[in-house]
């Protein structure tokens, strides 16, 4: 209990530091959304430094989420001169505004190189913690990033943005139920985050893992995750000391870690923390990446968080467990015993599956990059079409509605597992299904579409969005409403009749499901660049303006800066395996292709009647497998040459995953032909068997 938060300013510490009034007005922002007092900003400033000085700090950073997905910060010291020497100073002027290159930056065309100007904006929702790294301590302070013209260039303006637009619509919704004192509804997000450790003496002499996060190359060891003998096994020494020394770190910054534990690969792990308000749950899954990285360091080991770092095993998602709050103590997606009965809770239900329904292209190109493309869909993660596992209880409770109006709820119950020194244990209303993209999990949705890589930021602004624009339609039917138990039975029957094709309680994972989802008309959208027009398409865009969470020219270039980093991604990843090829592997080959050659002259120099049929066969299987790899290399430099002379951005984005991908799964496919049979003290690469074996 003295570790959690002890390096966060949070409300506890602004109560000690602040004057009563100061406290009271922040607060009031913090926990009411109203607006800020910039008279407060001096005082607040001034209390902030002094804690951070007394802790060790030197220098403060504005912290903040620019469209790169990782964070960024530039530090300054508090140091100010003075003729007699110098003074510790921060200003509110510092702590609410900063102002790094905003050209330098992903902007998607909103900056040129000539107009640098951008400001960092402080959130005071979000609290400011301290960073220890060695003997440094430094302040850091989330912000908001925006252009001198005003328009977001970050991750975190918009989710805000977002959020407000889900209040607003919610609150209207709870007000037609009689409810006039809340006033605001906040949505809530869990991130559950996967994660492979590597040595880091392997992942040095892997440019691969260095360029690309992920093996390029790389033969499947014998034994890989078949046994199913990982997951949830004991872990071992070496890890469950790095994740002592992770949750220590992410516990100080008031990061709720709660559950550890290996995951399905070997290799491969998890954390999870308790959900919270969703713009800080995003600040600390961005911590929680940062951590793990950082601290694995210091552990001669390296934390990949790439979707896919190795083929032929899982990859690694990040689970969104995302749901609504009042401030007035409800959770708006927990049923209750008797969700039939529950008006409440069937009206916000049946504002997400319409919201998932009619946008389900927007949430799938949330989920879009090169690396999630390995995963969505290949039985270990959702496939790339959207539908809503409900379970048989609220499956039938729809059934119900829209045969007319939901009479009963089936009952949860007792488990007698048949061991009378077992306890009888509560069984749940319905089963879970691992296979959902979006599946209700008994009083919130879980999204596990996710790469691991992903900022959370993204999806929930989507999901934020999407349900506000529901619910906008449901209280703009009902607020005139005369009858409003009849109206609101007619428009739930009306909903649960047009969108009960979105769900599914079945395998996802079938190649039936997908002829399925076809008959019922659900897109199927396997690859990034296509996935990624969802955003720029004509509801898209309508729906972010109508909930002031985009303008059209910020949603244009959030467009072209995912197509251009799909782009660059592998473009990076095909230069790397190029590299690879011509530098590491094919000399290789070469010199063991010279070997054996050299040992059938030795032998038969010795005798013409000795038997070299093995070497010989092995000499010809290198050679075919050498000349492979040579035209492969020399057809994938091609297809890139090809693919970069392209001026539109669009269609470079489909020639790289048309062309460009598809000659590196050739390239790959003769290189680990070649580890299988060149002699493992010539392999120039750690092999699979080192890298997920040895920790």
């Amino acid at each position: 209990m003295e570790m959690f938060g002890q390096n966060v300013f949070n409300q506890s510490v602004m109560r000690e530091k602040l004057p009563k009034a100061v406290f009271k007005n922040l607060k009031k922002t913090i926990d009411e959304g109203l607006p800020l007092d910039p008279s407060i900003a001096d005082v607040v400033a001034a209390a902030m430094k002094e804690w951070a000085v007394e802790r060790g700090a030197t220098h403060f950073t504005h912290w903040f989420q620019p469209m790169t997905g990782i964070t960024a910060e530039k530090h300054d010291a508090f140091l100010s001169p003075t003729d007699s020497g110098a003074l510790l100073e921060f200003s509110g002027k510092e702590l609410v505004k900063g102002e790094p290159d905003a050209s330098s930056f992903p902007s998607g065309g909103l900056r040129a190189t000539f107009e640098a100007r951008g400001y960092t904006a402080w959130d005071c929702t979000s609290p400011a913690f301290l960073r220890e790294e060695a003997d440094v301590v430094t302040l850091c302070i989330p912000t908001a990033f925006c252009s001198y013209t005003g328009e977001a260039l970050d991750k975190k303006v918009p989710l805000l943005r977002s959020m407000e637009a889900l209040s607003a619509q919610a609150v209207r919704v709870l007000k037609l139920f009689g409810n006039t004192d809340v006033t605001r509804v906040t949505s809530t997000v869990g991130a559950e985050q996967e994660y492979f450790l590597v040595d880091k003496s392997f992942y040095l002499q892997r440019p691969d893992l260095m360029m690309a996060g992920r093996t390029l190359f790389g033969a499947m060891s014998s034994k890989g995750q078949e046994m199913e003998d990982h997951y949830f096994g004991s872990i071992k020494e070496r890890v469950l000391s790095y994740m002592k020394e992770v949750n220590e770190e992410l516990w100080k910054l008031g990061v709720t870690a709660k559950t550890q534990h290996n995951e399905v690969a070997p290799g491969q792990f998890e954390i999870a923390p308790i959900f919270e308000n969703t713009n800080i749950a995003t600040d600390h899954n961005q911590m929680v990446m940062e951590v793990l990285k950082r601290v694995a360091l210091r552990h001669d080991m390296v934390c990949l968080l790439h979707e896919k770092p190795f083929a032929g095993v899982n990859g690694s998602g990040k689970h969104n467990n995302w749901s609504m709050s009042s401030n007035d103590g409800q959770n708006l997606l927990e049923p209750g015993h008797t969700p039939h009965e529950n008006a409440q809770f069937l009206t916000f239900l049946m504002a997400t599956i319409k919201a998932v329904d009619t946008y389900a292209g927007l949430l799938r190109c949330s989920c879009a990059n090169a690396g999630n493309d390995h995963r969505l869909g290949a039985n270990e993660a959702p496939p790339a079409i959207i539908s809503v596992f409900l379970g048989e209880q609220l499956a039938d409770i729809i059934d119900q509605i829209v045969k007319g109006v939901a009479k009963s709820s089936s009952m949860s119950g007792h488990m007698d597992i048949g061991v009378s020194t077992l306890p009888s244990l509560p069984k749940d209303a319905t089963d879970r299904n691992r296979t959902s993209p979006f599946a209700f999990t008994g009083n919130k949705f879980e999204f596990r579409m996710l790469g691991s890589s992903f900022s959370i930021s993204g999806p929930n602004i989507i999901i934020n969005t999407i349900i506000a624009q529901s619910l906008k339609e449901i209280a703009d039917a009902l607020e005139n409403s005369t009858n409003f138990d009849a109206d609101l039975d007619k428009l739930l029957q009306e909903i649960a009749k047009k969108h009960q094709r979105i769900i599914f309680n079945g395998n996802n994972y079938s190649d039936e499901w997908v002829q399925e989802a076809a008959k019922r008309g659900l897109p199927n959208i396997p690859s990034t660049p296509d996935a990624l027009k969802e955003l720029v398409s004509k509801e898209a865009v309508e729906v972010f303006a109508a909930h002031n969470v985009f303008n059209e020219k910020e949603v244009h270039a959030r467009y072209e800066i995912m197509v251009e980093q799909y782009v660059k991604t592998l473009n990076i990843e095909a230069l790397t395996m190029i590299d690879m090829a011509n530098h590491s592997i094919i000399p290789t080959a070469i010199e063991y292709a010279t070997t054996v050659a050299a040992s059938i002259n030795a032998v038969t120099a010795v005798s013409t009647k000795l038997d070299v049929s093995t070497q010989k066969e092995l000499l010809e299987e290198l050679s075919d497998k050498l000349a492979a790899m040579s035209a492969n290399t020399k057809a994938l430099e091609k297809a890139l040459e090809e693919a970069m002379n392209i001026a539109d951005a669009e269609k470079q984005a489909a020639a790289f995953r048309a062309n460009v991908f598809a000659k590196m799964l050739e390239l790959r496919t003769t290189g680990d032909a070649l580890e299988k049979i060149i002699a493992a003290k010539y392999w120039p690469l750690p092999t699979y068997r080192e890298m997920l074996f040895v920790l």
